[in-house]
């Protein structure tokens, strides 16, 4: 459906200005709070400079809502956004940033849709990042390098965490199946065969997910850097700004910043490379990693775990095999328990003792359950 003025702009195309601009408005306000407050003198001009930007949209959606025979919207911010900024005048900047990167990526989303502005588009993507790397680090203190580290930390520990619970979930959950199977008194060599099923399909099952999850990021990540190099190619000038201010909400001064800035974009394969990792987040050497090495990874931590309770089955039989199987399953989850504490930081022995008992109570449950299963059945 069309307006009155004739300028073929639909009542649809005059609403979307409408909303954009006090979208703007609202965001220009919210960086200008965050400005007065920030008390470190590098963030607060990166936030005046995104306030900066946000008011050129504004301006640019008047300008359009103009060009249809429109007065723009009275230009005073929403209550939420003055509501945002009176929190980060009394609280400080750190506590909104959360919820101001949530409605950059909102803005980013919906203007990626709408035709002839992919510049706008595009800067609203990089603000969105760019508070993604504010708010993800807890403030942006000190020189680049304790950021680094502090990466480097994070890093180790997922990798640690993810070997430990890989190693819990095949041991809880073969612990679980043999003492199911062992409750209805079926026979060694029945339950060694069950156990063996359950490690291989369970080890199997978190393979075959962690390959299509790493595969996926992997894609996903090469779509983005394709995006990065064509955004360098057609917007060089707006992507060395976006990287400039990158580096200087890590601290680095704004001439330092904007020449380190200039001659990165000044090459096109560094540019991207050096965007994907400092915007982005992304090595182009890595792309998250090898889906085949964590898979691999997944199938043999998963299968070290569930190889301890079935293992006395290969050499015991009856009730000394399941006590066995019970003891060494214990002495499996306590270690994992202390494991843990590398990355709780507490006890090892109450860490310990808490896995054990509940592993314990997981095998508790379904030997009783196989136990009524087995008398049931057998009559």
């Amino acid at each position: 459906m069309r307006d009155n003025s004739g300028d073929g702009v639909s009542r649809e195309d005059l609403e979307r200005y409408r909303t954009s601009y006090r979208d703007e408005i609202d965001s220009a306000a919210l960086y200008r709070a965050l400005a007065e407050t920030e008390k470190q003198p590098e963030l607060a001009k990166v936030y005046a400079h995104l306030a900066a930007t946000e008011e050129e949209h504004a301006r640019f959606w008047a300008r359009k809502l103009e060009a249809a025979g429109e007065s723009p919207p009275e230009g005073r911010p929403g209550w939420r956004s003055r509501l945002l900024g009176r929190l980060a005048r009394t609280f400080g900047p750190q506590v909104v940033l959360p919820a101001i990167s949530g409605l950059e990526r909102q803005d980013s989303h919906s203007y990626a849709s709408q035709p002839g502005i992919s510049s706008m588009a595009s800067q609203e993507r990089s603000h969105a990042r760019l508070l993604r790397e504010i708010s993800g680090g807890g403030g942006v203190e000190g020189p680049i390098l304790a950021r680094l580290e502090g990466r480097h930390r994070a890093s180790g520990g997922n990798a640690l965490r993810a070997a430990v619970l890989g190693a819990n979930d095949g041991l809880l959950s073969n612990f679980s199946l043999v003492m199911g199977v062992a409750g209805a008194s079926l026979s060694p060599h029945g339950i060694l065969i069950t156990g063996l099923a359950g490690l291989l399909a369970g080890a199997g099952s978190m393979a075959m997910g962690e390959w299509i999850s790493v595969q996926s990021s992997r894609e996903l990540y090469g779509r983005q850097i394709q995006i990065e190099a064509a955004e360098v190619r057609e917007i060089p000038d707006e992507e060395a700004e976006e990287l400039a201010l990158i580096y200087q909400a890590k601290g680095v001064p704004e001439e330092q910043a904007r020449q380190m800035a200039t001659r990165i974009i000044s090459d096109e394969k560094t540019a991207t490379d050096t965007l994907s990792r400092e915007e982005l987040g992304i090595d182009p050497e890595e792309l998250g990693g090898s889906a085949w090495q964590a898979a691999a990874t997944s199938f043999a931590l998963f299968a070290l775990g569930a190889v301890v309770p079935i293992l006395p089955f290969t050499f015991l039989t009856g009730m000394v095999a399941v006590v066995t199987s019970v003891v060494l399953s214990a002495l499996g989850l306590f270690a994992i328990g202390a494991l843990i504490t590398v990355l709780t930081g507490r006890s090892a022995l109450f860490s310990g003792m808490r896995q054990v008992a509940v592993g314990l109570a997981a095998a508790a449950l379904t030997y009783a359950l196989g136990l009524l299963i087995g008398t049931a059945i057998g009559g």
